[in-house]
Protein backbone atom coordinates (compact mmCIF):
# COMPACT_ATOMS: atom_id res chain seq x y z
CA UNK A 1 0.00 0.00 0.00
CA UNK A 2 2.66 2.30 1.13
CA UNK A 3 4.73 2.59 -2.16
CA UNK A 4 1.24 2.81 -4.01
CA UNK A 5 0.45 5.83 -2.10
CA UNK A 6 3.98 7.36 -3.00
CA UNK A 7 3.50 6.35 -6.60
CA UNK A 8 0.00 8.12 -7.33
CA UNK A 9 1.48 11.27 -5.81
CA UNK A 10 4.75 11.46 -7.87
CA UNK A 11 2.66 10.51 -11.03
CA UNK A 12 0.50 13.51 -10.44
CA UNK A 13 3.91 15.71 -9.98
CA UNK A 14 3.05 16.93 -6.25
CA UNK A 15 5.26 16.64 -3.34
CA UNK A 16 4.62 15.87 -0.16
CA UNK A 17 4.34 18.97 1.42
CA UNK A 18 1.79 19.83 -1.41
CA UNK A 19 -0.36 16.84 -0.25
CA UNK A 20 0.26 17.22 3.47
CA UNK A 21 -1.10 20.79 3.23
CA UNK A 22 -4.13 19.47 2.05
CA UNK A 23 -4.61 17.05 4.59
CA UNK A 24 -4.12 19.62 6.96
CA UNK A 25 -1.12 17.96 8.47
CA UNK A 26 2.93 18.49 8.46
CA UNK A 27 5.08 17.15 5.62
CA UNK A 28 7.01 14.93 8.29
CA UNK A 29 3.87 13.22 9.42
CA UNK A 30 3.01 12.74 5.41
CA UNK A 31 5.79 10.91 5.58
CA UNK A 32 5.56 8.21 7.79
CA UNK A 33 2.39 7.39 5.66
CA UNK A 34 4.21 6.79 2.87
CA UNK A 35 7.07 4.51 4.56
CA UNK A 36 4.85 2.69 6.75
CA UNK A 37 5.56 3.97 9.65
CA UNK A 38 2.23 5.17 10.82
CA UNK A 39 -1.29 3.42 9.62
CA UNK A 40 -2.48 5.47 7.69
CA UNK A 41 -6.21 6.32 9.16
CA UNK A 42 -9.53 5.82 6.97
CA UNK A 43 -10.90 9.48 6.87
CA UNK A 44 -6.68 10.21 5.35
CA UNK A 45 -7.45 7.48 2.77
CA UNK A 46 -11.07 9.27 2.13
CA UNK A 47 -9.35 11.71 1.45
CA UNK A 48 -6.67 10.95 -0.76
CA UNK A 49 -9.28 9.02 -3.02
CA UNK A 50 -10.87 12.17 -3.08
CA UNK A 51 -8.14 13.94 -4.20
CA UNK A 52 -6.65 11.37 -6.56
CA UNK A 53 -10.02 10.40 -8.02
CA UNK A 54 -9.00 6.93 -7.57
CA UNK A 55 -10.51 3.94 -5.33
CA UNK A 56 -9.77 3.14 -1.82
CA UNK A 57 -8.79 -0.32 -2.95
CA UNK A 58 -6.34 0.95 -5.50
CA UNK A 59 -4.46 2.96 -2.53
CA UNK A 60 -4.60 -0.19 -0.75
CA UNK A 61 -3.52 -2.16 -3.59
CA UNK A 62 -6.07 -4.66 -3.56
CA UNK A 63 -6.82 -3.73 -6.89
CA UNK A 64 -4.86 -2.79 -9.91
CA UNK A 65 -7.78 -0.69 -11.26
CA UNK A 66 -8.08 2.92 -9.95
CA UNK A 67 -11.38 3.56 -11.58
CA UNK A 68 -13.21 5.23 -8.01
CA UNK A 69 -16.97 4.07 -7.86
CA UNK A 70 -18.98 6.99 -7.39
Amino acid sequence: MYPRIRNVREDRDMNQTQVAKMLGMSQTGYSKYETGENDIPTAVLIKLSRFYDTSIDYLLGESNNPTRHP
